[in-house]
């Protein structure tokens, strides 16, 4: 069992928030991330090294997390039932701090897929399941990369939806879906055949027709397991569909108050290395004293913790002022990735080969941190972008 799974804190405190963003968080937000906190500690912690090593999924926690009312506690909801966006970053920090897979096990519910039913199903959807969505009665994951169509994916949509009778016939493949085994529901994305629409479709996972297969042998990102989904003549009827999703577009505004969400992350998981570098650092000795004292160590430390701030920044700030544009996000995600990619390897340094074991949590984080920096577009492709909204030039095509 680690450290912080043995302490019961009483107040919520981030040691490397230095600029104290988390002190705008109200008391009832506080009492409510601690409550989470606590948990993960005690119920979570302790047996990730296992899970990891097993590769084992973490659908258990979704009932105890659902039961936390993380989503809609009446303390913490305004007039519209919805939580102050500064919270909903903390809580994802709160649970990257544990592991992203936990992050990914619960916000891929209550984040991704319920923002889809929220932004892109009809008022009568959104009435008849989002309840069950956020209790996880009916649970989903989203379905949209490609065998062969990852950051490209916007025109090169291979999966196509078939208008028939009273519904529609999906045929085609997708990749790296995470939670899409322990889900009821995927939402799947699909180019209408002889049309130019782009159409998400809620997709039981037991419609005949329907394949699914963990991805096995991963090397980070193991306790999420993402899968391959082959469709073949898949029937899904007219009602399961996202009416308000009929392109690139529209899947973007969907997304769009989600986009701050790899800021919160990346200093989840920053955090989470930082203080497992320093819990090291202070105990162990080499040479007669704690490795702390050295000035070799102290620069990694204050190198994560320089990023940490930084990465906090631009999540406080994008949270405050949502982006509204679609250039902006590939900024959040360059910055973001970038400066988790190096504060992984510097707690990974500072713990030496100790920081290999799974016991001392720096090698999860840096594992996942290459995950991260892949899944949200790859440091080439947001630079494509930046680029050509600097320049005026696209150098996607020649």
């Amino acid at each position: 069992m680690t450290e912080a799974a043995v302490q019961h804190e009483t107040e919520l405190t981030y040691p490397g928030d230095l600029l104290g963003f988390a002190a705008d968080l109200t008391a009832p937000e506080r009492a409510k991330l601690l409550q989470l906190r606590a948990y993960l500690d005690e119920h979570v912690r302790p047996s990730l090294p296992d899970h990891w090593e097993r590769a084992a999924h973490l659908g258990h926690l979704r009932g105890p997390l659902a039961e936390m009312r993380l989503v809609d506690d009446p303390a913490l909801v305004d007039g519209e039932g919805r939580t102050r966006a500064l919270y909903r970053g903390f809580r994802s920090v709160e649970l990257c701090r544990a592991d992203l897979s936990v992050s990914m096990t619960y916000g891929g519910q209550v984040g991704m897929f319920r923002t889809l039913v929220l932004e892109g199903g009809s008022p009568a959807q959104v009435a008849d399941w989002d309840r069950d969505i956020i209790d996880f009665r009916m649970t989903g994951c989203f379905a949209l990369t490609e065998p062969e169509h990852g950051s490209d994916i916007a025109g090169g949509l291979s999966t196509t939806a078939r208008r028939e009778g009273e519904g529609w016939v999906l045929n085609g493949a997708k990749r790296w879906i995470g939670n899409a085994t322990i889900s009821d529901h995927a939402v799947v994305v699909a180019r209408e055949e002889g049309g130019d629409r782009v159409l998400a479709f809620l997709v039981p996972a037991e419609s005949p027709g329907v394949e699914m297969s963990v991805i096995q042998h991963k090397a980070a990102l193991r306790t999420v397991h993402n899968a391959d989904i082959t469709l073949r003549e898949v029937y899904v009827p007219d009602d399961l569909r996202l009416p308000r999703i009929a392109s690139f577009a529209d899947l973007n505004r969907a997304f769009r108050t989600l986009r701050p969400e790899i800021a919160w992350s990346s200093a989840g998981m920053q955090l989470a290395a930082y203080e497992a570098a320093l819990r090291y650092a202070q105990r162990r000795e080499q040479f007669g004293r704690p490795i702390a004292s050295f000035q070799l160590v102290q620069d990694k430390l204050v190198r994560i913790v320089e990023n940490i701030a930084q990465t906090l920044a631009l999540a406080v700030r994008t949270t405050t002022h949502p982006v509204a544009d679609d250039v902006a996000p590939s900024l959040i995600k360059l910055v973001a990735g970038n400066r988790l990619r190096e504060s992984a390897a510097l707690a990974r340094e500072t713990v030496g080969g100790n920081g290999l074991l799974l016991e001392n949590d720096v090698v999860r984080y840096f594992m996942d941190a290459e995950a991260m920096y892949t899944f949200e577009g790859t440091r080439e492709m947001n630079t494509l972008i930046l680029g050509r909204a600097l320049t005026g030039h696209s150098a996607f095509v020649r």
